[in-house]
Protein backbone atom coordinates (compact mmCIF):
# COMPACT_ATOMS: atom_id res chain seq x y z
CA UNK A 1 0.00 0.00 0.00
CA UNK A 2 2.57 2.49 -0.99
CA UNK A 3 1.37 5.82 -2.23
CA UNK A 4 1.71 5.86 -6.07
CA UNK A 5 2.23 8.96 -9.07
CA UNK A 6 -0.33 8.82 -11.08
CA UNK A 7 -2.79 7.47 -8.42
CA UNK A 8 -2.23 10.22 -5.63
CA UNK A 9 -3.36 14.05 -5.21
CA UNK A 10 -2.76 16.27 -2.44
CA UNK A 11 -5.45 18.05 -1.10
CA UNK A 12 -4.85 20.98 1.62
CA UNK A 13 -8.02 21.52 3.79
CA UNK A 14 -8.28 24.98 4.81
CA UNK A 15 -5.39 26.75 5.30
CA UNK A 16 -6.66 29.93 5.85
CA UNK A 17 -5.40 33.89 6.52
CA UNK A 18 -7.55 34.01 9.73
CA UNK A 19 -7.73 30.36 11.05
CA UNK A 20 -3.52 29.32 11.06
CA UNK A 21 -2.98 31.91 13.55
CA UNK A 22 -5.26 30.03 16.42
CA UNK A 23 -3.44 26.57 15.84
CA UNK A 24 -0.71 25.52 17.88
CA UNK A 25 2.53 26.15 16.34
CA UNK A 26 1.44 27.43 13.54
CA UNK A 27 4.63 29.14 11.87
CA UNK A 28 5.96 25.27 11.76
CA UNK A 29 3.02 24.13 10.64
CA UNK A 30 2.63 26.68 7.95
CA UNK A 31 6.79 26.16 6.71
CA UNK A 32 5.66 21.99 6.88
CA UNK A 33 2.72 22.80 4.78
CA UNK A 34 4.56 24.78 2.22
CA UNK A 35 7.22 22.19 1.83
CA UNK A 36 4.72 19.43 1.62
CA UNK A 37 2.82 21.73 -1.69
CA UNK A 38 6.47 22.29 -3.14
CA UNK A 39 7.69 18.80 -2.76
CA UNK A 40 4.09 17.29 -4.32
CA UNK A 41 4.41 20.02 -7.48
CA UNK A 42 7.74 19.43 -8.06
CA UNK A 43 6.84 15.41 -8.11
CA UNK A 44 3.94 16.22 -10.49
CA UNK A 45 1.01 15.80 -7.95
CA UNK A 46 -1.90 16.68 -8.57
CA UNK A 47 -2.79 19.57 -5.54
CA UNK A 48 -6.40 20.98 -4.53
CA UNK A 49 -6.76 23.97 -1.77
CA UNK A 50 -10.40 23.86 0.64
CA UNK A 51 -11.58 26.79 2.34
CA UNK A 52 -13.96 26.67 5.42
CA UNK A 53 -16.19 29.65 4.81
CA UNK A 54 -13.60 31.95 3.31
CA UNK A 55 -16.08 34.88 3.78
CA UNK A 56 -15.36 34.74 7.41
CA UNK A 57 -12.19 32.94 8.11
CA UNK A 58 -10.10 34.26 5.07
CA UNK A 59 -8.72 32.69 1.95
CA UNK A 60 -5.68 29.98 1.74
CA UNK A 61 -2.63 31.67 2.05
CA UNK A 62 -1.58 33.55 -1.15
CA UNK A 63 2.13 31.94 -0.40
CA UNK A 64 1.12 28.42 -0.27
CA UNK A 65 -1.00 29.06 -3.82
CA UNK A 66 1.63 30.66 -5.86
CA UNK A 67 3.51 26.93 -4.64
CA UNK A 68 0.94 25.30 -7.65
CA UNK A 69 0.99 26.26 -11.62
CA UNK A 70 -2.86 26.33 -11.79
CA UNK A 71 -3.75 26.01 -8.52
CA UNK A 72 -7.29 24.81 -7.76
CA UNK A 73 -9.52 26.11 -4.88
CA UNK A 74 -12.63 24.85 -3.54
CA UNK A 75 -14.65 26.95 -1.09
CA UNK A 76 -17.17 24.75 1.65
CA UNK A 77 -19.41 25.44 4.19
CA UNK A 78 -19.39 21.58 5.61
CA UNK A 79 -16.89 20.62 7.57
CA UNK A 80 -16.31 17.86 5.32
CA UNK A 81 -15.16 18.29 1.57
CA UNK A 82 -16.72 15.46 0.36
CA UNK A 83 -20.33 15.78 2.25
CA UNK A 84 -19.97 19.69 0.51
CA UNK A 85 -19.94 18.06 -2.54
CA UNK A 86 -17.17 20.61 -4.13
CA UNK A 87 -14.75 17.84 -5.39
CA UNK A 88 -14.01 18.58 -8.67
CA UNK A 89 -15.44 15.73 -10.89
CA UNK A 90 -11.98 14.64 -12.25
CA UNK A 91 -10.69 14.02 -8.38
CA UNK A 92 -12.71 10.48 -9.16
CA UNK A 93 -9.46 9.56 -11.29
CA UNK A 94 -6.91 9.48 -8.39
CA UNK A 95 -7.37 5.91 -5.83
CA UNK A 96 -5.04 7.78 -3.08
CA UNK A 97 -5.30 11.31 -1.22
CA UNK A 98 -2.62 12.65 0.35
CA UNK A 99 -3.93 15.07 3.24
CA UNK A 100 -2.90 18.13 5.06
CA UNK A 101 -4.12 20.88 6.65
CA UNK A 102 -6.49 22.16 9.77
CA UNK A 103 -8.00 21.60 11.84
CA UNK A 104 -6.94 17.85 12.25
CA UNK A 105 -10.25 17.05 14.63
CA UNK A 106 -12.99 18.42 12.66
CA UNK A 107 -12.67 19.84 8.81
CA UNK A 108 -9.39 16.96 8.05
CA UNK A 109 -11.40 14.32 10.14
CA UNK A 110 -14.30 14.60 8.64
CA UNK A 111 -13.07 14.44 5.04
CA UNK A 112 -10.76 11.76 5.84
CA UNK A 113 -13.52 9.68 6.80
CA UNK A 114 -15.63 10.70 4.59
CA UNK A 115 -12.94 9.86 1.93
CA UNK A 116 -12.50 6.35 3.56
CA UNK A 117 -15.81 5.71 2.87
CA UNK A 118 -16.15 6.63 -0.72
CA UNK A 119 -13.65 3.83 -0.88
CA UNK A 120 -10.54 6.22 -1.24
CA UNK A 121 -6.69 5.07 0.28
CA UNK A 122 -6.02 8.55 2.75
CA UNK A 123 -2.67 9.47 3.49
CA UNK A 124 -2.72 11.62 6.33
CA UNK A 125 0.46 13.88 7.02
CA UNK A 126 0.98 13.74 10.58
CA UNK A 127 3.49 16.25 10.43
CA UNK A 128 1.41 18.57 8.67
CA UNK A 129 -1.76 18.91 9.76
CA UNK A 130 -2.68 20.88 13.02
CA UNK A 131 -5.64 21.60 15.34
CA UNK A 132 -5.80 24.75 18.18
CA UNK A 133 -4.59 22.11 20.59
CA UNK A 134 -2.16 19.14 20.56
CA UNK A 135 -4.68 17.12 22.39
CA UNK A 136 -6.96 17.59 19.49
CA UNK A 137 -4.85 16.86 17.13
CA UNK A 138 -3.83 13.90 18.63
CA UNK A 139 -7.28 12.60 19.05
CA UNK A 140 -8.15 13.42 15.46
CA UNK A 141 -5.09 11.49 14.18
CA UNK A 142 -5.72 8.26 16.64
CA UNK A 143 -9.38 8.03 15.16
CA UNK A 144 -8.44 8.69 11.73
CA UNK A 145 -5.81 5.65 12.05
CA UNK A 146 -8.70 3.54 13.95
CA UNK A 147 -10.94 4.06 10.74
CA UNK A 148 -8.20 3.12 8.12
CA UNK A 149 -6.13 6.16 7.18
CA UNK A 150 -2.34 5.75 6.90
CA UNK A 151 -0.63 7.99 9.02
CA UNK A 152 2.86 9.22 7.32
CA UNK A 153 5.53 12.09 7.47
CA UNK A 154 6.38 14.42 4.57
CA UNK A 155 9.64 12.09 4.00
CA UNK A 156 7.21 9.05 3.56
CA UNK A 157 5.20 11.04 0.83
CA UNK A 158 8.31 11.86 -0.74
CA UNK A 159 10.22 8.88 -1.20
CA UNK A 160 7.15 6.79 -1.80
CA UNK A 161 6.30 8.95 -4.69
CA UNK A 162 9.06 8.70 -6.26
CA UNK A 163 9.77 4.90 -5.75
CA UNK A 164 14.00 5.30 -6.88
CA UNK A 165 17.16 7.41 -6.36
CA UNK A 166 19.15 8.05 -9.70
CA UNK A 167 16.35 10.19 -11.59
CA UNK A 168 16.43 13.78 -11.91
CA UNK A 169 13.39 14.21 -10.02
CA UNK A 170 15.51 12.15 -6.86
CA UNK A 171 18.58 14.93 -7.17
CA UNK A 172 15.99 17.99 -7.15
CA UNK A 173 13.99 16.90 -3.87
CA UNK A 174 17.56 15.73 -2.53
CA UNK A 175 18.96 19.14 -3.34
CA UNK A 176 16.11 21.14 -2.16
CA UNK A 177 14.08 19.35 0.26
CA UNK A 178 16.24 16.99 1.87
CA UNK A 179 19.77 18.47 2.36
CA UNK A 180 19.74 20.88 5.02
CA UNK A 181 17.43 21.85 8.11
CA UNK A 182 13.77 20.78 7.27
CA UNK A 183 10.80 22.77 8.77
Amino acid sequence: MLMESGKAALMVIDVQEKLLPAIEDSEQLHARIQWLISACHTLDTPTLFTEQYPKGLGHTLPELLALVAAPEVVEKTHFSAVAAHCLPAHWQDYSQVIVCGMETHVCVLQTVLELIQAGKEVFVVADAVGSRSVENCELGLARMRHAGAHIVSREMVVFELLRQAGSEQFKTISKDFLRGEQP
